[in-house]
């Protein structure tokens, strides 16, 4: 009879983020090189002979441009890998990376894989958001079901309409987010994942640039509501319009990386794993909405594992909009302190297919700084989806 194997995290990864527009900190380097730099440092910082790697698998939303052709491959090879190194890239919207760290585990424990790392990137300063959406019809035949699809900004609207939250709530939320950020950086919480991206003009960038310590409430209520329109207005009269670029996560260049491995390969290559991986699921969610897909995702996750919410040290819920993660929360009467207690993308931005692993290094980091044992990830993806991955800590 064979023995279970575990498939577990070894070492994570990721950049500073940048802001993603042009001007942003890292929007002179190659996306395909800032994958490379998170693959490189993980096994320069492992020992690891890369020609061990069985695969790499990223998460990038946004292929098209600069990150078309298998940017997983791209990478692997730029960041010197052996050529006999495959590499895969996968979109699941927002969650891309996350589905990643799915895909790889799941391979370690299926037997398919002993060493595979799981990345993702996204360079929104060189490929802008719905680039790619420009060409063809992407949607085609979905109209026949669904003729009218708004975009995630008005799915955060009716979001907060149904939830009844308010324009306060979500702009306190905000810069809670922003002061946890900078509280965490500030006491060195980041150092351990932050790997440092070497700029055009010699220069290394190891900071995240969307950190803005200095939010306030009061700063914030002077934005103005970003999806309004006399159109979506009329159809939807139920919205407040309180979605602005304050409580919106930013537009951000980044990219993230996790070694996964089985726990006897780990043992064998003298490594010793961080976490665990406990329990996956994936759900899909109404697409006019959209962003409710962690709700059934959560549900899903903590059925399969046998815990309950109460056995979860902390939670990493992604803050594409401020309403996601307190809709969230108020569905599973969560702590919020145990709620993105590093900040969130709303802080440390969200750079698509980048995000996935890189809030997983935040849940890990924050874990092994507090002693918890179990963590739980889940995040919003476009067309309706969410992954849910609980770890555990080692």
């Amino acid at each position: 009879m064979s023995s279970v194997v575990s498939a577990v995290i070894v070492d994570i990864v990721r950049t500073a983020s940048g802001k993603g527009k042009p001007g942003g900190a890292l929007s002179g380097v190659h996306p395909a090189e800032l994958l490379a730099t998170v693959l490189r440092a993980l096994v320069e910082r492992n020992s690891l002979d890369p020609a061990l790697v069985d695969d790499v698998i990223a998460g990038c939303v946004g292929q098209y441009g600069d990150q078309a052709l298998n940017i997983g491959r791209t990478a692997l090879l730029a960041a010197g890998f052996p050529e006999s190194v495959p590499g895969t890239t996968v979109d699941r919207q927002c969650g891309s990376s996350q589905q990643a760290a799915h895909f790889a585990a799941q391979g370690v424990i299926a037997g398919a894989y002993d060493v595979v790392i799981a990345c993702g990137v996204e360079s929104m300063s060189r490929v802008p958001m719905g680039s790619a959406v420009g060409v063809g019809d992407p949607q085609g035949p979905l109209a026949a079901r669904f003729p009218s699809l708004p975009n995630q900004g008005i799915g955060a609207e009716l979001v907060a309409a149904r939830w009844k939250l308010d324009r306060e709530t979500l702009d306190a939320y905000s810069a809670r987010s922003h002061a946890r950020a900078a509280a965490y950086a500030a006491k060195g919480g980041f150092d351990r994942d932050i790997v440092p991206v070497t700029l055009p003009d010699g220069t290394s960038h190891a900071v995240d640039e969307t950190v803005r310590p200095s939010t306030t409430v009061a700063g914030l209520a002077a934005l103005k509501p970003s999806f309004y329109s006399e159109e979506m207005a009329a159809r939807y009269p139920e919205i407040g319009w309180v979605i602005t670029p304050g409580n919106s996560s930013p537009l951000t260049d980044g990219a993230s990386a996790a070694l996964i491995m089985s726990e006897e390969k780990a043992a064998a290559l003298g490594l010793t794993p961080r976490a665990r991986f406990h329990t996956f699921a994936v759900a899909g969610s109404d697409p006019e909405i959209m962003l409710t897909g962690p709700i059934p995702a959560t549900h899903k996750v903590l059925a399969r594992s046998g815990l309950a919410l109460a056995d979860i040290d902390a939670y990493e819920v992604n803050e594409a909009f401020a309403p996601v993660p307190l809709a969230w929360a108020a569905e599973f009467d969560a702590d919020e302190n145990r709620l993105n207690p590093c900040g969130g993308a709303i802080a440390l931005g969200h750079p698509l297919g980048g995000s996935g692993t890189r809030l997983l290094s935040t849940l890990l980091t924050h874990l092994e700084a507090t002693g918890g044992r179990f963590g739980l990830q889940t995040m919003c993806e476009g067309g309706g989806m969410a992954n849910a991955t609980i770890i555990e800590r080692l």
